[in-house]
């Protein structure tokens, strides 16, 4: 007779990531663990997992530590939770900054600046939210099967430039 143990999987986590990229990797560790022991779908969780390093990095980026320290000093807060549904919402929350989470239109050539469309491009809602404190939280609903179609022209900004197009002439 084989004795089976229930082991309770948390629906919903929050950690404190230290303001710079020391903690990104610790918590898409932490992000993954806990999403496959509760079932979720391996494409939901490497979703899930690319938008938490995103808005991490942008958070470590463009905004302040939580709190009253110093850029590269203190934490920003990640979070997730799966609703009743399946939905998988994540969060990260920072001190602020100088500007708006918006997604930019980078050149072909930029180094940076396509984490927000990537995001777009990946879930099914995304948005921003601030509190009187002046933090602010960057949330995004992940579910299954949202992926969108039109993946690589929303990353890339939507210059409607085929890569193959260019071999076109060598036929």
């Amino acid at each position: 007779m084989a004795l089976v143990v229930a082991q309770e999987v948390p629906t919903s986590s929050s950690m404190a990531v230290p303001h710079g990229p020391a903690g990104v990797g610790e918590a898409r560790h932490r992000m993954r663990e806990q999403l496959n022991r509760s079932g979720m779908s391996e494409s939901v969780v490497d979703d899930a997992v690319l938008i938490l390093s995103e808005l991490l990095s942008n958070a470590c980026r463009h905004g302040r530590p939580l709190g009253r320290a110093e850029v590269g000093d203190g934490d920003v807060r990640a979070a997730w939770h799966v609703d009743p549904s399946g939905g998988l919402t994540v969060e990260v929350t920072d001190g602020g900054g100088p500007t708006r989470p918006v997604p930019s239109t980078p050149s072909v050539t930029a180094r940076g600046g396509r984490g927000l469309n990537i995001i777009s491009a990946l879930a099914q809602d995304w948005g921003v939210r601030d509190s009187a404190s002046g933090e602010v939280t960057v949330w995004v609903v992940v579910t299954e099967g949202h992926r969108r179609e039109d993946f690589a022209a929303r990353v890339g900004g939507g210059s409607g430039f085929d890569f193959l197009d260019a071999y076109d002439d060598l036929d």
